[in-house]
């Protein structure tokens, strides 16, 4: 099928002046000369949104009817759950989406003796299926453009837009006749537009099937972010009412047997979370140069600390659920590796700034433009700047009061300063009971962990504040890092039973090694902290500002950045060159078994116990995972793969590594999105899992 566009409606000033990408030349080459890199019509990517539904796109371009209804109907039955995104594929409850997704869950749900992430879980009855406290799962059912009313309210007192957002969640509850759901009011375009999003709550979520984390997450960290992937990356859920039954869900995907083939276009419908696209140039430069690489350091070292004690320790990291923890800073120490690289990308930058020299050469095309956005450009440049210069900083104080991976000793020191600060001054009582509170609530790490993290936080002081910085000179006093961590180990905010004993008494005074640090460090994190929170509010207005200017150049034909709310993408299944080879569109459960036999028993490409040898009946040539150029990101996790009939195929569960550019710009012939095939998950349910009467309700819809 031909994938060229060339009719989307646009109330823009631009609409014709960048080519559109044809997806049948997804494997063309970058050009090597940056001198021929043009602006692309998708570059800012097809993350559509349902008030600005591409429906004449979606009709011209695959030939199906993509009207309002159809819209709607793909919209009810998906789903947003914690972080990801979900499906109804019955109507009777019954959710699809990624094991990921719920993998914390998966421990909270399992008793005594029971190891649900090595072994799976499989409700065998509707009675077995286990509640899973407090999850959720949101259901978009309407949105309603309040830009005029935000608008309105912009620069009036904090109270005043405060009682106006209230007023339209109140008004759009009644609208709806329920005061229960829920409303949230989300800036599009950086602000340039506000959209209501009005979301029906579930509340009662249970567990129906789990695989095992072995053949969840196939392939480890090494085949994290790349693919070929032959990963059965799933999980069941159901959705009970409030009578304690399963729920009655109308709108929901239909599960296809046929599945999808090569050239085929796939719908993902999810919530993607946010994206930097429509930046400026002069942002993504700061992101190159300190935003991301400061990223990268934090969790780098932090994954290595927690993987060295697990190693030390594994019972307690198991008692931890390290191993979920460790999971997810990998997955952001990998995405963050990409990002850095795409940055570094000297095609992706180029392309970015043809995009941004079209827009300006545009806003000059028209005067009454041009005297109101013209000068944004050098305003955010400046800001850069502006954010450089405290960049040390900003590296040295990330995340250092994060509960989980931060030091519980420097956490305490903060809150131990802020605490006797407030009480020199005489504060009011209230306030200085919920700074004692904050102090009590810091809960000790093992010492394996705390000690690495305290070591690691104040080699972070010395390399990127220098070692004549007031806070490093109070934390190391003359000694070395591994010394002062010790010394700051034995401080009466070492461990929560001290830091209580010496509130209780009145001690938190004299020259404790960490109310010294606490002395410097508390002011010094506080300027930054006010500082940097000043540069980024100023960076949203100017922001805002941006993207009206956006607005008025582009239209809505240009979708907002992501929002991690309900987005809709297209592509097509499709394969690609890599590596010196091609990359193809499909892998099998022959492809699992050849690298479990090729890696062996251990690691990462092992295979659980009921896997080995191959279970009667399963047919390895089923197609287990697949790729298409749909624009997926992080929060798309989950996210249903539709046909243009709306019959679910697939399963977004990740991207190559490629695809990590997407942050910054949409290039479909590099990247793709990677898909769970529902045809893999409706053999393993059948033939390894025994799960018959799941089998039957995704077949003819009847519960069992």
């Amino acid at each position: 099928m031909t994938y060229i566009v060339r009719t989307l409606a646009c109330a823009a000033i631009l609409c014709a002046a960048l080519p559109f990408f044809d997806a049948t030349q997804a494997a063309a080459q970058d050009p090597t000369g940056l001198d021929t890199v043009t602006a692309g019509r998708f570059d800012m990517g097809r993350m559509w949104t349902f008030e600005y539904a591409p429906t004449a796109y979606f009709s011209q371009t695959y030939g199906f009817q993509a009207d309002s209804a159809w819209f709607a109907r793909a919209r009810l039955a998906a789903l947003r759950i914690p972080g990801c995104s979900a499906s109804f594929v019955s109507a009777n409850g019954l959710v699809v989406t990624n094991h990921h997704c719920i993998r914390g869950r998966v421990v909270q749900v399992q008793r005594p003796g029971e190891q649900l992430l090595d072994d799976g879980f499989f409700a065998l009855r509707l009675d077995e299926e286990r509640p899973i406290e407090g999850m959720w799962a949101d259901q978009l059912i309407g949105v309603h453009d309040v830009s005029g009313e935000v608008d309105a309210v912009a620069d009036a007192p904090a109270a005043a837009r405060n009682a106006a957002m209230d007023a339209i969640i109140a008004r759009l509850r009644a609208q709806h006749g329920d005061t229960t759901l829920r409303v949230e009011i989300i800036p599009l375009y950086n602000g340039g537009r506000h959209s209501a999003y009005v979301f029906r709550r579930y509340t009662d979520l249970r567990l129906v099937a789990a695989a095992e984390l072995q053949v969840g997450f196939f392939g480890g960290d090494p085949d994290n972010f790349t693919y070929p992937r032959h990963a059965l990356d799933f999980a069941l859920m159901r959705v009970y009412g409030p009578d304690g039954r399963p729920v009655a869900s109308p709108h929901y995907f239909e599960w296809s047997r046929e599945g999808v083939a090569e050239g085929d276009v796939v719908f993902v419908i999810g919530n993607p979370g946010p994206t930097t696209r429509l930046t400026t140039v002069a942002q993504l430069e700061f992101l190159r140069d300190i935003g991301v690489p400061a990223t990268l350091h934090f969790f780098d070292t932090r994954l290595a600390a927690l993987a060295a004690f697990h190693a030390e320790d594994p019972a307690t990291g198991e008692a931890l659920d390290l191993r979920n923890r460790m999971f997810s800073l990998s997955n952001t120490l990998k995405a963050s590796t990409g990002r850095l690289r795409a940055l570094h990308d000297a095609y992706v930058m180029r392309k970015r700034a043809e995009n941004e020299r079209i827009l300006r050469d545009s806003l000059r095309a028209h005067p009454e433009l041009a005297s109101q956005y013209e000068p944004l450009f050098a305003d955010i440049a400046s800001l850069q700047q502006q954010k450089r210069a405290i960049g040390g900083a900003h590296h040295a104080f990330l995340l250092v009061t994060n509960p989980n991976f931060a030091s519980a000793t420097i956490r305490r020191a903060l809150y131990a300063q802020m605490l006797v600060d407030a009480q020199a001054r005489n504060a009011p009582a209230d306030s200085v009971a919920a700074i004692r509170a904050q102090l009590s609530g810091v809960s000790d790490h093992p010492a394996g962990i705390e000690r690495r993290f305290l070591v690691l936080r104040l080699q972070d002081f010395r390399r990127f504040l220098g070692p004549d910085h007031p806070v490093t000179r109070a934390a190391l006093a003359g000694r070395t890092v591994e010394q002062a961590a010790d010394a700051l180990m034995q401080s009466v905010l070492g461990s929560a039973a001290r830091t209580a004993a010496a509130i209780e008494a009145g001690t938190l005074t004299g020259s404790d090694p960490a109310l010294t640090l606490g002395a410097a460090l508390l002011p010094a994190v506080i300027a930054y902290q006010t500082e940097w929170s000043q540069l980024a509010r100023q960076e949203a207005q100017l922001a805002a500002r941006f993207g009206t200017a956006r607005l008025a150049v582009y239209g809505t034909s240009v979708p907002p950045d992501a929002s991690s709310s309900p987005r809709i993408t297209d592509g097509l299944v499709i394969r690609y060159d890599y590596n010196g080879t091609v990359a193809p569109p499909f892998t099998t459960f022959y492809g699992m078994y050849d690298r479990y036999h090729a890696h062996g028993p251990d690691g990462d490409w092992a295979l659980p116990d009921r896997w080995v040898p191959a279970p009667a009946g399963l047919d390895l040539s089923t197609p287990l995972n697949f790729v298409s150029t749909a624009d997926t990101y992080g929060g798309n996790s989950g996210s249903p793969a539709v046909t243009p009939d709306l019959e679910i195929v697939g399963l977004n569960f990740d991207r190559n590594i490629e695809g990590l550019v997407r942050d910054y710009i949409f290039l479909p012939e590099r990247g793709r999105n990677i898909m769970v095939d529902l045809r893999a998950v409706r053999a393993a349910l059948e033939h390894v899992y025994r799960m018959d009467r799941i089998v039957v309700e995704i077949d003819s819809g009847r519960m069992r």
